[in-house]
């Protein structure tokens, strides 16, 4: 990947408003390549909106997205080429082949056919291609999402809960190839699973209230709070005051 003097990812006072909610509330941080950060928070938090928001599918209220340097409002297909997106929930055609889909995604992006037989066999679905999406367990449904996001090598990865469904083995598979990926990207990985911050990144962001909660290494969140392990450390961060 060619070397920029921009951080990859740059978010600078976003804000979105629904109405009389404040889903996110200024939130500023900046990530570069080899950066593989948690968002962490509780239901409501804000995490999916803002992961909605750096993808490109939802305009911010306020404030401003740079990717590589670059403003995506006023860029959003260079935005769209540069960003691999796993959003919650996997949305697929659902009467479609897993190969005529993958197909379908490479096509809009340009891309040689062997680009799709490359992510299938990374996301190791290669046995399922000729089966609808429909007929597809939640695992693998999750999966040919991932391979969706990584079919033009995107510099950025953005995956919402990117394990949901996936049977351990599956899990240990994914969040291997998210390590291997990182070393020459930015990845953001929206989640539940303390477990996951804990041994696949190397950054936590904890947002809570639409605002960022706390942002650094686990041993930093860890020294700062004063807190054994994530969990308690989560629950001092982001439970109401008694």
């Amino acid at each position: 990947m060619k070397k920029n003097n921009h951080p990859t990812l740059s978010v600078i006072d976003l804000k979105k408003d629904f109405e009389t909610v404040h889903a996110v509330q200024n939130i500023s941080f900046s990530a570069n390549t080899g950066d593989i950060i948690a968002l962490l928070g509780p239901n409501g938090a804000g995490k999916s909106t803002l992961m909605n928001m750096i993808a490109g599918y939802l305009a911010p209220s306020a404030g401003q997205i740079q990717i590589l340097g670059k403003d995506i409002q006023k860029n959003a297909l260079f935005a769209k080429q540069n960003i691999g997106f796993l959003p919650e929930g996997s949305p697929l055609y659902p009467d479609i082949s897993v190969k005529m889909f993958l197909n379908y995604m490479a096509e809009l992006r340009g891309l040689k056919k062997d680009a799709v037989a490359k992510a299938a066999e990374t996301a190791h679905v290669t046995n399922v291609l000729s089966q609808k999406n429909e007929c597809l367990s939640k695992g693998y449904q999750r999966r040919v999402g991932f391979a969706q996001s990584i079919l033009h090598n995107p510099p950025i990865l953005l995956l919402d809960e990117p394990t949901d469904g996936l049977d351990p083995n599956q899990k240990d598979h994914i969040r291997s190839l998210i390590k291997q990926m990182a070393a020459d990207k930015t990845i953001l990985i929206s989640t539940h699973l303390l477990e996951e911050a804990e041994t696949v990144c190397n950054r936590i962001i904890i947002i809570d209230k639409g605002q960022i909660k706390a942002d650094g290494t686990l041993k930093q969140i860890l020294t700062k709070t004063k807190c054994q392990n994530l969990a308690q450390a989560f629950r001092h961060i982001t439970e109401p005051e008694a």
